[in-house]
């Protein structure tokens, strides 16, 4: 969702080979009450501790171990066992645990250490998301800067505003009012206690993945409140309608093995109305209480048009 980035916190550092690249994410803490959805208190700092001082050079010393993963590797698994890896991450993380797993057991000495990052890694179904993330940020920067170009690099929310960059216009936000997520909400909370859309996790449905591979995923769709797999289905093909192309690496097994909508064109969704479709999680919109629900949202067309008409008045 958001939070903050210290100094002393570790990052997760992925490298695109092929353009040689490299993003920064923090690691996953979990769901509920952790910082990225604004919660606070000694438990959440406890936990930010321990993955600074255990967790993080234990996961440094395993790769040294293992060598570099391929993420993307990961990621067209995942899609084949039903994730698609923004609110659902289950076969990711499985894969992740699987490919780290050896490394871990042969470079951790301390039997506690290694009882409790086991424990942490394997009862987090989201640990893969913000390599998720963090991945896709990867991805598309080297498609920024490319002239004529309406290709969405980025989408991030503050929960006021939803901004996008487009290629052509390289780090230029352009911003419109952010929508409120519907979906389902944690026993005791209800849509008057969620925050309006926040977090810059969409960035992984500029790749193709999350809301755009819903299709893939029909445990997600109760998960998120969609009424039906026909829905997701229907979210996945109408995501099309506003990409460049499809993925030759991304496939959705569900869909006769089509590949997942890739590189979000402002200039077609200002042309369809079709918006972009945000899998995400819901905040509590009173600071210090964290997540309360997971669900749904479109970002606005507002930013759409206001980077389109940059973009005409430019080229």
């Amino acid at each position: 969702m958001t939070g903050m980035i210290t100094y002393s916190m570790p990052l997760w550092k992925v490298e695109n080979t092929k353009f040689g690249n490299v993003a920064y994410s923090t690691f996953n803490e979990g769901l509920g009450k952790v910082m990225r959805f604004g919660a606070n208190g000694p438990d959440v700092i406890e936990r930010l501790k321990w993955l600074e001082k255990v967790l993080a050079p234990a996961m440094k010393s395993a790769l040294k171990s293992s060598g570099p993963i391929a993420l993307r590797v990961l990621m067209a698994k995942a899609l084949a066992m039903g994730d698609e890896m923004h609110q659902r991450n289950t076969g990711a993380t499985s894969l992740f645990i699987r490919e780290i797993m050896p490394h871990l057991i042969k470079t951790e000495q301390n039997n506690a250490d290694l009882e409790k990052i086991v424990e942490f890694v394997t009862g987090n179904d989201q640990f893969f998301l913000n390599l998720a993330m963090v991945g896709s940020k990867a991805i598309m920067d080297p498609v920024k800067n490319i002239p004529y170009s309406t290709v969405v690099t980025a989408m991030s929310r503050n929960g006021t505003n939803f901004g996008i960059k487009i290629s052509a216009l390289g780090d230029t936000w352009f911003e419109a009012p952010v929508n409120q997520p519907e979906g389902l909400y944690f026993p005791g909370y209800s849509e008057e206690d969620a925050n309006p859309d926040i977090g810059d996790s969409a960035i992984v449905e500029t790749i193709g993945i999350g809301g755009f591979a819903m299709g893939a995923s029909p445990a997600v769709v109760r998960f998120v409140g969609a009424s039906s797999m026909a829905e997701a289905l229907q979210y996945s093909q109408d995501m099309q309608l506003i990409s460049v192309g499809l993925s030759t690496t991304l496939i959705l097994p569900t869909m006769d093995f089509v590949g997942t909508a890739t590189a979000i064109d402002a200039r077609k969704v200002v042309d369809t109305g079709i918006l972009p479709v945000i899998n995400t999680g819901m905040a509590h919109k009173q600071p210090g209480v964290g997540q309360v629900g997971a669900g749904i949202v479109k970002a606005p067309l507002g930013c759409f048009e206001k980077a389109v008409e940059a973009f005409a008045e430019q080229f």
